[in-house]
This record gives structure tokens, sequence and C-alpha cells, in this order.
């Protein structure tokens, strides 16, 4: 009979937090958007960019993608802030106002609900005007950590 041994993820987090923060900073994408992370903790992860001409849409207005990006990023800061590797099995996002060349977007995610194989999460994208997006998430849990578990965690 097998045991599975219980990892201490929020262990895992602060024990790691420099090594996640510095992985998540390194994803091309976000850096080619110009996308930064502000805060990042157990579940939860803040980031920013500010909407630059190249990134409005033909009526002038910040493009989706770039909404859903930012969104994107920090959903996947939140559900690999634990070491664990996790990535998106469905997003659902709702556009709620434009947004502006110079705005800067603000992006928070917060952890509704985790198990071992799936977690929940809710994202805000705002600027200084207010909502201008939401996104619900759902990301799959793989078995795999990219940090360094020991015997001890």
């Amino acid at each position: 009979m097998s045991t599975k041994r219980l990892i201490d993820e929020q262990a895992l987090h602060q024990k790691h937090y420099a090594e996640i923060c510095e992985k998540l900073k390194q994803d091309p994408f976000a850096q080619f958007l110009g996308i930064k992370l502000i805060e990042l903790g157990e579940g939860t992860a803040t980031a920013e960019v500010t909407v630059a001409e190249h990134m409005l849409n033909a009526h002038g207005t910040a493009h989706g993608a770039i909404i859903f990006s930012l969104a994107d990023f920090v959903f996947a800061a939140a559900c690999n802030s634990y070491g664990k590797t996790s990535v998106a099995l469905s997003m659902n996002i709702g556009f709620l106002a434009a947004a502006m060349k110079g705005n800067r977007l603000v992006a928070t995610a917060t952890e509704e609900k985790k198990n071992n194989r799936t977690a929940w999460y809710r994202i805000r994208v705002e600027t200084e005007h207010g909502l201008v997006a939401t996104l619900d998430a759902l990301a799959y849990r793989k078995s795999d950590y990219f940090v360094e578990i020991d015997e001890s965690e």
C-alpha cells in the first residue's frame, strides 16, 4: 500500500519565495509586453502594465488581448505561487469598460479554492478609473514541483 506524503505548500511558498518570484518574472511573453509582477502571496498575485500605443485596437482603446494577457499572467503567478507546476484548464473573461493609452492596468488574482489537482481563481483588472475586466480561471495542478522539495517539507 502506497502512502502519499502531504507537502506543506505554505511553508514551501515561504522557503522558496525568492526563487518562485524570479521564475515567474522570467516569463518571456510578460517581459515582451512590459508586464511587471508587483506582489506574490500564497495563491494570490498582483501585476501591472501601462497601455502603450502599440496595445491599442482600431477604436483607440486597449486591445482585449493585452487585458487578457495581463489577467492570464497574474493567474499563472497565483496558481504557481506554491512552487507546484500549474497550467490553465479554462478561463472566462468579461470585459466591462475600456482602457485608454497611458492607463495603468493592475490585475489581482485571488485563490477561491484549491485541492491537490485543481484550483479556482478570480481575477480583477482595473485602472485608476475602475474595473475593466473580470476573469474566472481554473488551474490544473500537475504532480511535479519546480522548486526543490526535501524530506522535511
